[in-house]
């Protein structure tokens, strides 16, 4: 007869198995192996249900109400065609101009929606200029992930980190917001080196580009304002949530309220951009987990790492950087995050140890790491396939050439960091 830890382990391992091999859809496979602990008796409802993290939940889906609204504006385009004519038409210039925009906005929106927005309208600058699009989306994807790993919203894992550990908006601000700054700028200089001197454009093409209008982009100027004026709130919300006494779930729910009451914008639409998926996906993974935390895994495993931590905290915390990072270029960075944050949370528990350092280093590693390969995070993921949909070919081994070395760069950055200010 199993055990309830084998039994949970084996649905656990299967899951991600799945989840990996991207066979089933990963919402999907997660969905029944949470039923499945259910069905077996390892967890009750009530049980599966107070696992979820709402607090990420309620960001994701607070953020996600504010961009949909505020897209529809047509300000994503606006600020690509202005930056495309600041540079006027030099495709280096809008290469750099461009990954600052995509990390500026995927620190404060979230990597995912940010290149759902600007890869598009990027296409329509390289085919308005007739190169390849491969040198400006490659870079934006590494910029997305770069921005991303700065602040509180910006990715995924940083959400999930954040509500588990008490960590706020600021906190992300002041620590991981420096280092990612530097890797940005550090980046920016590489592609110039990579790809410097491979677009060339002729100047009939330049003059193509800089008659687009911008102001054509803005449909209606006082939603503009309104939806604006809100998320300049709530990124305030973000910075003092903690002053306030509010969770940064709040903070993201209240904001897309008042920017639904004041846009008065159609909720069947905006309710319909949502990406449920990836939503119910969460939910779904925090039961999982939550199964393991059950049957006494994390604890177990908690015990072990606390051990090594209380003899080398300084070993144990460049392990957790490096192993994130290496991990996440190759598996989804959410299922690893949602395991390790309890493992870290339990040690904080059991030991009189400050593991905050270890919250950084599995925020830098998972978000610099989905930097490492083409399935290493969902910005990627998406970016090649709009490309795909757009007729051209973003290979793993094309990119993996130029995200993997810029990924440890990186890393070894970061290295530096958390030994110089943490360790």
């Amino acid at each position: 007869m199993f055990s309830q830890t084998a039994i949970v382990l084996s649905i656990f391992i299967v899951t991600y198995i799945f989840i990996i091999s991207e066979k089933i859809d990963r919402t999907i496979i997660s969905f029944f192996g949470a039923t499945m602990l259910i069905l077996l008796g390892i967890l009750s409802q009530e049980e599966a249900l107070h696992f979820i993290d709402f607090n990420t939940i309620g960001l994701l889906i607070g953020m996600m109400i504010i961009v949909n609204v505020l897209k529809t504006t047509g300000v994503f385009q606006y600020i690509a065609i202005k930056t495309a004519k600041l540079a006027k038409g030099d495709p280096w210039r809008i290469i750099m101009f461009l990954c600052i925009v995509t990390a500026v906005l995927s620190a404060f929106l979230d990597n995912v929606t940010t290149v759902l927005l600007i890869a598009p309208v990027t296409l329509v600058i390289t085919e308005t200029l007739e190169v390849n699009p491969l040198p400006f989306l490659v870079p934006q994807i590494i910029s997305s992930n770069v921005g991303g790993t700065g602040t509180l919203v910006g990715d995924p894992p940083n959400i999930m980190i954040g509500s588990i550990s008490g960590l706020g908006f600021m906190d992300f601000i002041l620590n991981t917001g420096p280092i990612a700054l530097v890797i940005l700028i550090v980046t920016i200089f590489i592609f110039k080196f990579i790809y410097g001197r491979k677009v060339t454009v002729d100047e009939a093409q330049k003059k193509k580009l800089l008659m687009f209008d911008e102001q054509k982009a803005i449909k209606e100027k006082r939603l503009l304002i309104k939806s604006l004026s809100v998320l300049f709130l709530t990124i305030i919300g973000f910075s003092l949530h903690e002053m306030l006494g509010l969770e940064s779930a709040s903070v993201a729910l209240i904001g897309a309220s008042t920017m639904l009451l004041l846009t008065r914008a159609d909720i069947e639409v905006v309710l319909h951009e949502i990406e449920w998926p990836t939503i119910f996906f969460f939910a779904f993974l925090f039961m999982l987990v939550g199964g393991l935390e059950k049957v006494g895994l994390i604890d177990m495993l908690a015990e072990r790492i606390t051990e090594t931590a209380e003899t080398n905290f300084f070993l144990t915390a460049l392990l957790m950087l490096w192993g994130s990072a290496i991990i996440s270029s190759f598996l989804d960075n959410i299922p690893f995050v949602a395991t390790m944050i309890p493992l870290i949370s339990k040690m904080s528990v059991m030991t009189s140890i400050d593991v905050t350092p270890l919250w950084w280093a599995l925020s830098l590693g998972a978000c610099l790491g989905g930097n490492g390969t083409l399935i290493g995070a969902s910005a990627n993921v998406i970016v090649a396939g709009i490309l795909e949909k757009n007729k051209y070919k973003l290979s793993f081994i094309d990119y993996i050439k130029v995200g993997f070395p810029m990924m440890i760069i990186s890393i070894i950055m970061a290295s530096v960091y958390l030994i110089a200010f943490y360790l």
